[in-house]
């Protein structure tokens, strides 16, 4: 069979059980620049004496302002050369709801993941470059937050993850949004961080939480920020099968279209 016939993005990998590396290693290089660009970001907006902190004192301003450069940093790896090889997931939920909905193999969703967790680990190792500041900030790991019950903390990363697969999907499905797709992250995680970190700390992403967690040592309730994303994500999948939102349903498995 042509070699032209394989689209691991379309599900369609030609042989059945064909691998891609190319795909895997960019997507563990666009996790690593998620971890080590996007929460040197945090850091610096949170660092308890810097200058962040003097000019906007309100924690849920930071938060906010926070998120929204965390998502821009996703927004600009997924239009990247790394996005528009990979696809850029960036994310085990994101390619979990991909496989659900047929435009990726099993095996590449298993290379994917692998990936993925390879690359947050790689990129946590930069955010040790920050030093004692990071330290105080537990590199940036996400933690449910104080007083919170653990079931509040599993819905909040569900639901965000839920949302996010939402604005992919529903943006990526149709020619008239699917440019701006990467563009619906940064305004979205803007709102979630604001709203959903002092629950959880809004990780939405297992890679994105193994990462600091790996470095600062902190893995109670780790299985939270596991299952409750790929659960979100999984819901997600369904509500959008159910047609109850209208028909959105995407042919590719990429964040960002480049055609």
């Amino acid at each position: 069979m042509s070699h032209a016939l394989d689209r691991p993005l379309h599900g369609q990998p030609v042989p059945a059980n064909r691998l891609h590396p190319r795909l895997y290693a960019a997507e563990a290089a666009g996790t690593a620049l998620l971890v080590a660009v996007g929460l040197s970001i945090v850091i610096a907006i949170f660092a308890r004496h810097g200058p962040i902190a003097a000019v906007l004192p309100s924690p849920g301003a930071r938060r906010a302002l926070a998120g929204a450069g965390f998502g821009t940093i996703g927004a600009l790896i997924a239009i990247s050369p790394l996005g528009r090889l990979s696809g850029a997931h960036i994310n085990p939920a994101v390619s979990l709801a991909f496989w659900l909905e047929g435009k990726l193999a099993w095996r590449d969703l298993l290379g994917y993941v692998l990936a993925q967790m390879l690359g947050a680990a790689a990129g946590a190792v930069g955010l040790l470059l920050w030093g004692d500041i990071a330290r105080e900030l537990d590199f940036g790991a996400t933690l449910v937050g104080s007083g919170v019950p653990l079931w509040l903390a599993f819905l909040g990363e569900a639901f965000a993850t839920f949302a996010l697969v939402l604005a992919i999907f529903i943006s990526a499905s149709h020619e008239r949004t699917r440019a701006f797709t990467p563009w619906t992250i940064p305004p979205l995680f803007a709102w979630l961080v604001w709203w959903e970190a002092p629950l959880s700390g809004a990780s939405a992403n297992p890679a994105r939480s193994f990462g600091p967690a790996l470095i600062s040592g902190l893995w109670g309730d780790f299985w939270i920020y596991v299952f409750a994303p790929l659960m979100g994500a999984a819901l997600g999948i369904g509500l959008l099968r159910l047609e109850l939102l209208g028909q959105h349903r995407v042919e590719v498995a990429r964040v960002a279209r480049h055609d």
